[in-house]
């Protein structure tokens, strides 16, 4: 086991955080924002930390994919209005400029943290909220789900932790405007519409169908999920025709996998591939 400088032990199985609650099952983990009182709100302290454990995340081999969610009926309000937006109104700029930094290494650090991340939102989702739930790889809802960008709402702009790039390509760009414009709150059943949502689920089956498609994914070809992870944020940037060589590049290093070797053998002897992750 070791200790890294943020403050986040491995394996996570081991780790003991202060700002959220973690359960480690097999190859799922599951992160729970755990302030139901206030409906799950963002600190200082738990930005940081959230932050941390996606990093960490890069160094954990057993832990395949990871499933966010939020306790007592609601993912989040997003920053806690008392211990974040009235402490930011008497910062200078400086100041301000490392707030906004540090939040959107939250969003870095869920894009380049190697498992695929499932969100599982019910309830009020909101602010910072609705970027935890954008930032995941899937998203999952009950239908009472209520999601909103609603930083106009409080005098500032819609382009926070990536906002502005990340939500129009999954909804589109008119929709995402409304959205960011407006703060108004999108509906699950809009959110499924518009494919914020990949489904609505019964909030009372909805954490354990998050975990159900985490641990499908989990217990697949880790090296191809994380490569298949990899290109889809890396090809936002590339040409089609750049994207097709990265692709080639990217398929021939996952043929070189014990995993595609396993499956093949599988698949000749009909039988059902057991992937290990090598």
């Amino acid at each position: 086991m070791t200790r890294f400088a943020n403050s986040v032990t491995l394996p996570l199985a081991s780790y003991e955080p202060r700002h959220f609650l973690l359960a480690v099952d097999g190859p799922v983990a599951t992160v729970t924002l755990n302030r139901p009182d206030r409906k799950n709100p963002l600190t200082f302290e738990s930005y940081r930390e959230l932050t941390d454990f996606f990093h960490a995340c890069a160094n954990d081999d057993d832990v395949k994919a990871l499933v966010i969610t939020g306790a007592g009926g609601n993912f989040s309000s997003g920053g806690d209005v008392f211990e974040i937006i009235g402490p930011l109104v008497a910062m200078d700029t400086k100041g301000l400029t490392a707030f906004t930094r540090m939040t959107g290494e939250l969003v870095k650090a869920m894009r380049a943290a190697p498992q695929p991340i499932v969100a599982a939102v019910e309830g009020i989702c909101a602010g910072a909220g609705a970027i935890i739930a954008m930032a995941s790889d899937i998203r999952l809802a009950a239908p009472g789900a209520k999601v909103a960008f609603l930083f106009n709402k409080v005098g500032l702009a819609g382009c926070d932790m990536g906002a502005c790039a990340i939500l129009p390509r999954i909804i589109g760009q008119g929709r995402a405007s409304e959205l960011l414009y407006t703060g108004r709150f999108m509906s699950a059943e809009e959110g499924e519409r518009w494919g914020f949502f990949s489904r609505l689920v019964a909030a009372g089956d909805l954490l354990a169908e998050a975990g159900k498609l985490a641990r499908a994914i989990g217990t697949g070809p880790t090296y191809a999920n994380t490569m298949t992870k990899r290109m889809l944020a890396m090809e936002w940037a590339m040409s089609v025709e750049e994207a097709i060589e990265a692709e080639a590049v990217a398929q021939a290093l996952c043929m070189t996998t014990e995993d595609f070797a396993r499956a093949y053998h599988a698949f000749a002897a009909k039988e059902t591939p057991v992937f290990k992750g090598d």
